[in-house]
């Protein structure tokens, strides 16, 4: 009986062991491979990060943005398919002229008493409808081109050469160029000692570096859930080996303050 005990007992006993010997190294892991239990886990950002969607329903005759791609603010990044919608703005343009030259019949006769001011208030009304479906068209038409808001870089492409796609389908990621933000999270308890312009060291895990950045941003609420409050920094540079979506943690001042 005693025999049967010690050998069910001694595995139990080396597997805890060895449960407990790999517990620090995953507490390490957590911390994103640093040490520092004060260190607190930060995600690099662009100063602007948009998707540029798609603002019209059609097939897309241009693809010149790959991912990856410096592109300058106003550059064309993709082009659609729009013989059918250049038709349709003549066809406005068209009806619009005829409008305008009614409307100024409509005029001479009323001053040879040969039509009566509703004839020339309807003709006027003609005008105004056809100038906004003139308007429209050319609005729509402007759809055909899709322009980089700003100037940055494409972090992602969600669309094929010759792709029919639906208004509102996402085209392109685009990260802004310049200093890339430190998104991080502290504990809200920190509040009364956070402010704006307090220095940040911030270890990127991608590079091995250790870079100098500002707090620029401090969130106006406190997450009830997790007792923290939201961050961002400005990092004082533009590093070109650092990129949006790297990690890494930041050490704060008021978190080795007693």
């Amino acid at each position: 009986m005693s025999h049967k005990l010690t050998g069910n007992v001694l595995p139990l006993f080396l597997l805890l062991g060895l449960c407990f010997a790999a517990l620090p190294v995953r507490a390490q892991e957590a911390n994103g491979g640093f040490s520092d239990p004060a260190a607190i886990r930060v995600l690099l950002a662009g100063e602007m990060e948009t998707t540029l969607s798609s603002r019209m329903s059609g097939t897309l005759s241009e693809l010149s943005a790959k991912m990856g791609q410096q592109a300058e603010q106003g550059s064309v990044l993709a082009r659609f398919d729009c013989r059918e919608g250049a038709a349709r703005a003549k066809v406005a343009a068209a009806e619009l002229a005829m409008a305008r030259q009614n409307l100024a019949a409509k005029k001479n006769l009323r001053r040879l008493q040969a039509a009566g001011d509703l004839e020339v208030a309807m003709a006027a009304t003609e005008v105004q409808r056809a100038e906004g479906a003139r308007s429209m068209a050319e609005t729509e038409n402007s759809y055909c081109s899709v322009e980089a808001p700003f100037s940055g870089e494409i972090a992602k492409v969600h669309v094929k050469p010759f792709q029919t796609v639906q208004a509102g389908t996402p085209l392109f990621d685009m990260v802004s160029d310049g200093p890339l933000k430190v998104r991080l999270n502290v504990p809200s308890a920190l509040l009364p000692r956070l402010e704006n312009g307090m220095a940040v060291e911030v270890d990127i895990r991608e590079t091995g570096k250790t870079y100098t950045a500002h707090v620029s941003a401090i969130n106006a609420r406190v997450d009830a859930v997790a007792q923290s409050i939201e961050l961002e920094a400005k990092l004082d540079d533009a590093y070109p080996e650092l990129v949006a979506g790297m990690s890494g943690v930041a050490r704060l001042p008021v978190l080795y303050d007693h």
